[in-house]
């Protein structure tokens, strides 16, 4: 990557400013000039911008908290993330770079792709979906859940590729070979959603045991496409992303085999995420002499306290959500757990006295929904939760 890349960060990010009220304002509040960019150690004495921070000041000014470089007219998607976080998708960004993925992988336009993901409010669906396309292949539009029909059609069409969360692949491979019998089982290829704990091992079981080549990308709502396989180690950085391991207490940049938070700057400003703390962990397998990161490894978890559930993660926030909007409820603890190959979730809650449990029941798992799109599988009433008790239990890799 040309140093000429800071001096196109530098004019875009400088006339980004002149829009964008709330990226002005955060340049302004860390002194910082964004139009002085020439090299990563100019660009590293911008603070790193968390997660929660944006969506501190979407709440503020909704929807994009004055970060929204582009025309609004030209927004065709708001995608909503958990929090909510607000994304807009913009023109020229099919697939946010997840055709390279694909690519990587030889899909062409001989396969049929079923695509698993879910097609609403986040982006994950259409994104995949955007990007098979580019690459000329045929979708079937599955989206979540319906394990039967979805098993038929897979005998049905000859699918050849599926993307999936790892726990619904195993459930739908399983199906079609249950129902159907292994001949039925045409997938030859699969892209997967990560999971925390001995992931890469479970996928080299998965190829050996379905007869499928296993594949996986590293992305964000916020960013699209950060990294993706291409059967080296770990994921090859996206050319259009600048990729930095940072402490995540201070910022600072850290050498290569040091585990930090991925930090990313976007080439390109209409959505100006720069610097920008992805909350998720990793470190530097290959780097070029100024420190750019060009090869992140696997995800070593998150840098903060959520925890992912189902492919979403889950904040403390919510649980405080549950709290403030379920009557009788004085405190909660959501506690998570891995089970049969799926995300399992409790709620344990301490009532301010004895009310109508199953009234309570019932509103906090709809609360907690509504907060998380995550939905709780037990709720558990407990006597006593200190206070100092953590608001989410991760008890996935135990």
């Amino acid at each position: 990557m040309s140093d000429a890349v800071y001096t196109e960060i530098a004019r875009a990010y400088a006339k980004a400013a002149q829009v964008a009220p709330g990226l002005k304002a955060r340049f302004d509040k860390a002194g910082f000039d964004p139009s002085k960019v020439s090299s990563l150690a100019d660009l590293s004495r911008l603070p790193v911008m968390k997660k929660e921070e944006l969506l501190t000041l979407q709440r503020a000014n909704p929807p994009f908290g004055g970060f929204l470089v582009a025309d609004p007219k030209e927004v065709s998607r708001i995608y909503v993330s958990p929090g909510p976080i607000f994304e807009p998708s913009l023109p020229g960004v099919g697939g946010h770079g997840l055709d390279l993925l694909f690519r990587s992988a030889g899909i062409t336009n001989a396969d049929i792709i079923l695509n698993t993901w879910a097609y609403h409010l986040v982006p994950a669906g259409l994104l995949f979906d955007e990007a098979a396309q580019v690459v000329g292949a045929t979708v079937i539009p599955g989206g979540t859940g319906n394990r039967e029909l979805q098993a038929q059609i897979i005998r049905e069409t000859g699918v050849t590729s599926i993307c999936a969360s790892t726990a619904f692949f195993l459930a739908l491979a399983d199906k079609v070979i249950e129902t159907y019998g292994r001949e039925a089982w045409t997938v030859k290829s699969a892209f997967l959603g990560g999971e925390m704990g001995d992931w890469m091992a479970k996928r080299r079981r998965i190829e050996s045991y379905y007869g499928v080549k296993t594949w996986a990308a590293y992305a964000t709502a916020d960013l699209g496409l950060v990294g993706y396989e291409d059967g080296g180690e770990g994921y090859l950085v996206h050319p259009d992303r600048i990729v930095q391991i940072c402490d995540p207490e201070s910022g600072t940049p850290l050498a290569d085999g040091e585990t930090g938070e991925i930090v990313v700057t976007a080439r390109q400003a209409d959505w100006p995420m720069i610097r920008f703390g992805t909350g998720d962990s990793a470190y530097a397998l290959e780097s070029e002499a100024d420190g750019r990161v060009t090869r992140l490894s696997a995800i070593q978890g998150r840098v903060g306290a959520a925890v992912k559930v189902r492919e979403i993660f889950v904040y403390p926030r919510a649980i405080e959500e549950v709290v403030i909007a379920t009557p009788g409820v004085a405190a909660a603890q959501a506690v998570v757990m891995h089970e049969n190959n799926r995300d399992m979730l409790r709620l344990l809650i301490k009532l301010e006295n004895s009310g109508d449990k199953e009234a309570t029941e019932a509103a906090a798992k709809r609360a907690f929904h509504i907060s998380t799109r995550v939905r709780a599988d037990t709720v558990e009433f407990v006597d006593e939760l200190p206070e100092s008790a953590e608001l989410i239990v991760n008890l996935k890799d135990v």
